[in-house]
């Protein structure tokens, strides 16, 4: 392989195990958020319980997810100089307010967050997790008007030098025209992969034990999130391919499997294998004119295809047709787990369907999957193009040779799969542990206004036994 094809694909690597941490943490800061501020409410034990134990799993997929991105930025520098050249002075501000605003943030707070849950008040510490919270959801605004400007560029202008520079307002720039699809996208998307995770952790301590009320609470509270956020999910994304549609339509084209033009209304091609050399899917399985109504929300409304632009401008379609099968039948496998929870809710056997609490376990990792496929099709959909239409892949690498970029590649391989397969292992054990069931409540709601004593302070719920 050439050093382009092989800076690609260390990119890929290193993204693909970083864009794992912040899909995850996202939705966990949140979740630690609520159920800190659920806790503040009722007074009820079982909110601290789980935030302590939540808060152990948050604080390492956190870390994880800071090493990770730094070495994932390095390369702009080491494989994609020219690149970093051409498009720095629009991407260089955004990254570096992402930094001076959400990291700092997050790491001003991270700290009190952590450590200082029997050292501050209650009040203090819950501002604390919100400004985390917040943080970890600035921080992906950011990267995602990063990536949605490469997609969707505007507000620029191209100096002497061939660089991209900022010819408009900022604002132009950040709030490009795929911006807010990525964005929402995005965020529902970590919250989902949030939800399945600690739906999975639930239902695991389920099967153990039944009564344990951390693990009923969890499950509950996960199964919530699922069943009102997949099908709002499905929306979103539907929003986001018309606005692919406009922008990108090479993409999303790949992802069709739409190698003709279709006057008549395109077929929605369900299965089968894309043939780049023959311009045709072998063996389709396809639903006549619902590609149109998908797409254009008229089955008759016509299509171009693949052919109508040059070849060397395709993607891979098979990789993104087959990355966008995924994602989407994942998603509807989500919405599927969500709909049968409230199915059981609704029959008072939320925690009595064993076959619920095992397909709960098995979707476990599929948000994870769903979201790196997501990224497949955005990231390969794009190409051959850095920046879309503008600077191509092959014009953006570093003048290096192949063997260099391969010996940093097996080198990234090797430290990644032992230091992340061993935190991932860490945050497996932890999760394998189960919440404590026998933690007393507090004796008393917080209720100020009926003249009841309120609940002790979070620390005295949250700190460990002696």
């Amino acid at each position: 392989m050439d050093a382009v094809t092989l800076a690609r694909a260390q990119f890929a690597f290193t993204v693909s195990f970083h864009f794992i941490f912040p899909a995850f943490s996202i939705g966990l800061a949140s979740y630690l958020m609520v159920l800190e501020g659920m806790w503040l409410r009722t007074g009820r034990g079982v909110y601290a319980n789980l935030y302590r134990y939540w808060l152990k799993i948050f604080a390492v997929a956190f870390g994880m997810g800071v090493v990770s991105g730094l070495v994932m930025s390095y390369q702009f520098g080491t494989n994609w100089s020219v690149f970093s050249t051409k498009a720095g002075p629009v991407i260089g501000p955004l990254m570096a307010y992402e930094v001076l605003t959400a990291f700092f943030l997050e790491a001003g707070f991270l700290g009190v967050m952590l450590f200082g849950i029997s050292k501050v008040g209650r009040g203090l510490h819950f501002f604390a997790t919100c400004m985390v919270a917040l943080g970890t959801l600035v921080s992906a605004t950011w990267i995602i008007a990063v990536n949605s400007w490469m997609q969707t560029p505007v507000g620029f202008a191209i100096n002497a030098k061939g660089q991209f520079v900022p010819a408009a307002s900022w604002l132009t720039i950040i709030f490009n025209p795929s911006f807010p699809y990525r964005l929402i996208h995005t965020v529902i998307g970590a919250y989902l992969t949030t939800s399945l995770v600690v739906g999975a952790v639930g239902a695991w301590h389920l099967l153990q034990d039944r009564k344990n009320p951390g693990a009923r609470k969890m499950f509950s509270m996960a199964m919530w999130m699922a069943a009102l956020v997949a099908p709002i999910q499905i929306l979103a994304g539907d929003a986001h391919g018309l606005n692919t549609l406009e922008h990108q339509p090479a993409k999303v084209l790949a992802m069709e499997g739409d190698y003709h033009p279709s006057p008549n209304g395109a077929p929605l091609v369900l299965f089968g294998l894309p043939s780049d050399q023959e311009a045709r899917v072998k063996g389709e399985i396809a639903i006549p004119q619902m590609g149109s109504l998908i797409l254009k929300h008229d089955p008759k409304a016509p299509l171009p295809g693949l052919t109508d632009y040059p070849r060397e401008k395709w993607p891979p379609v098979a990789i993104v047709f087959w990355s966008f099968r995924i994602m989407v039948g994942l998603g509807f496998a989500m919405l599927g787990l969500g709909l049968w929870s409230l199915l059981a809710r609704s029959r008072g056997k939320l925690y009595d369907w064993l076959w619920l609490h095992r397909a709960a376990v098995v979707m476990g990792p599929s948000g994870f999957v769903a979201v790196l496929a997501g990224w497949t099709t955005t990231e390969v959909g794009r190409q051959p193009y850095t920046v879309y239409g503008l600077l191509e892949t092959a014009q953006s690498h570093s003048p290096l040779g192949a063997p260099a970029v391969a010996a940093s590649l097996v080198a990234f391989v090797l430290v990644y799969f032992f230091a992340f397969g061993a935190g991932t292992w860490y945050l497996l054990r932890l999760m394998a542990k189960p919440p404590e069931a026998g933690e007393p409540e507090p004796p008393h709601q917080p209720q100020r206004a009926a003249g009841i004593t309120p609940a002790p302070g979070l620390g005295a719920v949250l700190a460990p036994a002696e």
